[in-house]
């Protein structure tokens, strides 16, 4: 793939030299004037990206990241892996931790390797693209699907070019511990993130803010600030309105973003998160975490992912519902979860499946995978 032509435009967009990048699915990319982007007027603000969410809890949205908000991005990433060097971009480039990739390499001044997607992400073909890296500090960003194929069964070669990696940018939802524990146990550099769009990516690794980014936990939701920060949502003012504000903050006014995660602080500072907002289920007049269900499953021997849903019942209001990528039979997942789960978190519909269906982004399909254990909760 010739990223030639994106990397000029971006390059551009970071110099406050042209028009905002938003990178289509296929790799193209259009270039949008900074007067269409909605900014207040007299606003300093260049936009360098437009960049989609992933859509999984609803209608993607796009998110303005300004030129300073990628640049402290970009430092703070560099600050927390002690350099910078040259990318693989493992992930598509529309979604913003493909785009990243691309940005941190500018920065860096390094020539990013892309890594072909067409015939999907297969170990095969990562391998075959890491091994074109040619520089001494070496990254890429990976969802856990992703690492999870990688290491199922891996060749050797596999398993070196992984191990040359100086970190390995874990990140895009939940993650089993027993595949990071397995990774790490194998010599591979992983460092779990947490962020979003709103957050230019990962702001968060290993549960520590990146240097400049501020993090507290507000009723339960966890809230992000910093230059880090978009400036907002391209088109949709309300929406921008309800998920932004600036607040004082240590003696400055710092820009946030309400995220609509769940999270707490460990006795060390580091950020656990728990789940969406939106991912509890009343079943039976009980509430449950979707989180605490699929981290009990993962807690299942043979269990490698697990995505947990309410689905409709007659009889509980709602219903726990897993779709699960195991090597274990249905009863034995289900004594397993009876094993570490309180009885009312053992899910009730059980899907297992070789794969779970997955976004452009590797993140999990959550309607896709809604729509699938509905269908079976009502055929039970």
């Amino acid at each position: 793939m010739n990223i030639e032509p994106l990397l000029k435009a971006l390059s551009d967009a970071l110099a406050g030299e042209g028009p905002a990048v938003q990178i289509s699915p296929d790799g193209s990319f259009a270039l949008i004037p900074q007067a269409e982007l909605g900014l207040p007027a007299g606003s300093d603000t260049e936009i360098a990206a437009v960049v989609l969410t992933s859509g999984s809890t609803g209608t993607p949205k796009r998110t303005l990241l300004s030129v300073d908000a990628l640049a402290a991005s970009s430092v703070g990433t560099a600050m927390a892996l002690s350099g910078e060097g040259q990318w693989l971009l493992a992930l598509p480039m529309n979604y913003v931790a493909g785009l990243q990739v691309l940005v941190r390499s500018l920065f860096a001044g390094t020539r990013p390797w892309a890594m072909d997607l067409s015939g999907g992400f297969t170990p095969e073909a990562f391998t075959e693209a890491a091994l074109e890296l040619t520089d001494k500090m070496r990254f890429t960003s990976l969802v856990p699907t992703q690492l999870s194929r990688l290491l199922r069964n891996p060749s050797a070669e596999t398993l070196t070019v992984l191990r040359r990696f100086n970190a390995i940018l874990l990140g895009g939802g939940p993650i089993n511990p027993v595949l990071l524990e397995a990774a790490r146990g194998a010599g591979l550099k992983v460092v779990t993130t947490y962020g979003m769009s709103e957050t230019c990516g990962g702001a968060v690794y290993d549960g520590v803010p990146l240097d400049g980014v501020h993090l507290t936990i507000r009723d339960g939701r966890v809230l992000l600030g910093g230059d880090v920060v978009a400036s907002g949502y391209l088109g949709n003012s309300a929406l921008t309105e309800a998920s932004f504000f600036e607040e004082e903050h240590h003696g400055e006014m710092v820009r946030w973003y309400a995220s609509g995660d769940l999270g707490e602080l460990d006795d060390q500072g580091r950020l656990r998160v728990l789940g969406r907002v939106d991912d509890v289920i009343i079943t039976g007049g009980l509430k449950v975490s979707a989180a605490a269900v699929t981290n009990g499953l993962h807690r299942v021997q043979g269990v490698r992912e697990a995505f947990v849903v309410p689905v409709d019942s007659l009889e509980w209001g709602q219903q726990v519902a897993a779709m699960v990528v195991a090597s274990c039979s249905e009863s034995e997942l289900l004594q397993g979860a009876a094993a570490v789960l309180e009885p009312h978190l053992v899910p009730k519909t059980v899907v297992l499946v070789s794969e779970l269906p997955l976004l452009a982004t590797g993140k999990p399909d959550r309607r896709a995978i809604l729509a699938a254990l509905t269908e079976a909760s009502r055929s039970a």
